[in-house]
């Protein structure tokens, strides 16, 4: 199948900056590029690639912080012809050179601080800047751009875990995006919408948060802060006018109970990356009842979102549905033998149409296995979760047939940690579940046998691992054991494991709090849901994580009346540390110069 959109989204781009050349494409706040400007601007840079080398097939890194220049490189490198293959700023050095080998990236497009601190060597790297020229000359002409011949040409290559240790790089197409950001029966977006981009562009979340709008004439809407907290959010929206926002399922249950004023300026709001709460989305819509809520699910391998889903009041009086497929894609509820199951029975989702991936990069018998030729259905993805039909033809999710978990939002596979916990000479064997799984406190939890003579301890692991692996993969809860349970057939009995409660640490007797550090321990205790008494306690190594981070900062700033960023919170991670931290943020506002003629 092949796009009928000619040129794909850059196409649609360069259009738009024909008919409508003023209007608004991208602001972070700092930087305003109207469609001419966004077009004129990637334009130079991919000439400048060009310059270098880059063409079609080249693979190009992105590694830069959210921001205007962001759009345009990733522009920039679709229309030298070559797929971008987007890097976290915030992922350890080890993960971020394992993917640029994996992906055959021998070049890559940045902030020059991300450059450096990756250890890339400067033939291989290109520092990103937004050209002067032209962006204010209103007599510029657009420059022509080369038409993409080839919807099915790989557009981006993203990563997600992998269970045997590596790293999978998905390889999305153009026609994929271009089918996902136009369907007329996919989430309405026109000229006078306003859509965020707060999310990592290595999440597949981005692909519809920054080339959705751009496709259909309206704007991008960047939030700038590496980690954003939840009062940063709603401050963005609020002052960017924002419209449609994507939230990870669980950063919308969190917001819902606390009845974020964010509900209040959207009009709609798309949740994915776990099952959505009926008892959530009842309450938003109660709240606010002019809101669009849309439940989202899909793979990256399905490029971002196969089903939608717009929920009702009705629909909360029971499971909440996926929806159905949009955009092209198709879907099949399979029996182990791969014949279609009768509406109500649950069977395994697979998934088809022209937003599927090309398949793993380099990674062939992967690919064999889980995209697969299914008779009467052509081509389509083992997505390993559960589903079923409904008469009317809509979905039902219903958890996972494999390992695979998601915790807030972040796809996980355990044999990925696993892997890298044996690879410690203290650890003699390791298993990695959920525990809580759906609730506020879900943690990604290792058991851990240790080596022979060795007592490792958590915060010693958490540390190893969190110098190769991205956070969300780094667990947030302990336990240590003689040896891993075992199911009958010999395999591991990882709900017994999951039941299984952690090891209470010995402690030294606790030092008294001072009142600062009682208030701090107290907005620790309402996110971690279980008293923090001491002043030496580590956020992370009470299980803490960023999610419950960002309430902490909330309530710091509804208590205390202090704001801290995320950083500032992980760089301060002991109750002491923090109580000094807010100590110093209310004598300095204390002390900040007053206008003259105030008291």
């Amino acid at each position: 199948m092949t796009s009928p959109v000619p040129g794909g989204v850059p196409g649609l781009i360069a259009r738009h900056a024909e008919l409508h050349p003023d209007a608004l494409a991208v602001s972070d706040g700092t930087t305003v590029l109207t469609y001419r400007q966004l077009v004129l601007a990637a334009g130079q840079l991919s000439a400048d690639l060009g310059a270098h080398g880059v063409g079609p097939g080249s693979a190009i890194g992105l590694l830069a912080a959210r921001s205007t220049r962001l759009v345009v490189a990733q522009l920039a490198v679709w229309w030298a012809g070559a797929h971008a293959v987007p890097l976290d700023p915030a992922y350890p050095r080890p993960r971020t050179a394992a993917m640029l080998e994996d992906a055959g990236v021998r070049f890559t497009l940045g902030d020059k601080a991300l450059l450096a601190g990756a250890g890339l060597p400067d033939e291989h790297t290109l520092a990103l800047e937004l050209p002067d020229t032209g962006l204010q000359d209103e007599t510029a002409v657009t420059p022509p751009h080369p038409a993409l011949d080839d919807p099915g040409a790989i557009a981006l290559v993203m990563y997600t875990s992998g269970s045997t240790g590596r790293p999978k790089g998905v390889e999305i197409p153009h026609r994929a995006i271009t089918d996902l950001v136009t369907a007329a029966d996919g989430i309405a977006l026109g000229p006078d919408d306003r859509v965020l981009f707060h999310s990592s562009t290595s999440f597949d979340a981005s692909t519809f948060e920054i080339w959705a709008p751009l496709a259909r004439g309206a704007a991008v809407m960047v939030s700038p802060a590496e980690r954003p907290t939840a009062e940063e959010l709603a401050r963005d929206i609020e002052r960017f006018g924002v419209t449609t926002a994507f939230l990870t399922t669980a950063l919308c249950h969190e917001l819902a109970v606390r009845q974020s004023r964010i509900f209040g300026v959207l009009r709609t709001l798309v949740a994915g990356g776990e099952a959505m709460s009926a008892q959530h989305a009842a309450a938003v819509l109660r709240a606010f009842p002019w809101l669009r809520l849309v439940n989202g699910y899909g793979p990256t391998e399905a490029t971002t979102f196969t089903t939608l889903h717009r929920v009702s009041p009705a629909d909360c009086a029971d499971r909440l549905p996926i929806g159905r497929p949009f955009g092209g894609a198709t879907t099949a509820v399979l029996d182990d033998q791969l014949r279609p199951v009768l509406p109500g029975v649950q069977g395994e989702l697979w998934i088809g149409g022209a937003r599927l991936a090309l398949g793993y990069r380099g990674q062939p018998e992967l690919t064999a296995d889980r995209f697969r030729e299914i008779p009467g259905h052509g081509l389509m993805y083992r997505s390993g979760d559960l589903a079923s039909t409904r008469p009317d033809g809509v979905l039902d999710f219903h958890g996972r047939a494999d390992d695979q978990v998601k915790v807030r939002g972040f796809r996980i596979e355990p044999g990925e940690v696993e892997h890298a916990l044996r690879l410690l000479p203290e650890v003699a064997q390791a298993a990695v579940v959920v525990r809580g799984a759906g609730q506020p406190d879900t943690a990604l939890t290792a058991c851990v046998v240790p080596a022979e003579g060795c007592l490792p301890t958590a915060d010693g692991l958490r540390a190893r691992l969190a110098d190769r692996l991205p956070e969300h993969l780094v667990p947030t809860a302990w336990t240590f054991l003689d040896a891993l349970p075992l199911t009958g057939a010999g395999k591991i009995d990882r709900r017994a494991l999951a039941e299984t409660g952690p090891a209470a640490a010995e402690q030294a007797p606790a030092a008294e709090l001072t009142p600062l550090q009682q208030a701090v321990a107290e907005a620790w205790s309402r996110s971690l849901g279980r008293p923090v008494a001491r002043p030496d306690a580590d956020f992370l190594g009470e299980g803490g994580h960023s999610l419950m981070a960002m309430w902490v900062v909330d309530d710091l700033r509804e208590d205390l009346g202090v704001e801290l960023t995320l950083a500032e919170f992980f760089a301060h991670p002991t109750v002491a540390d923090q109580a000094a931290l807010v100590e110093r943020a209310l004598l300095a506002a204390h002390a900040a110069p007053r206008p003259e003629g105030t008291r």
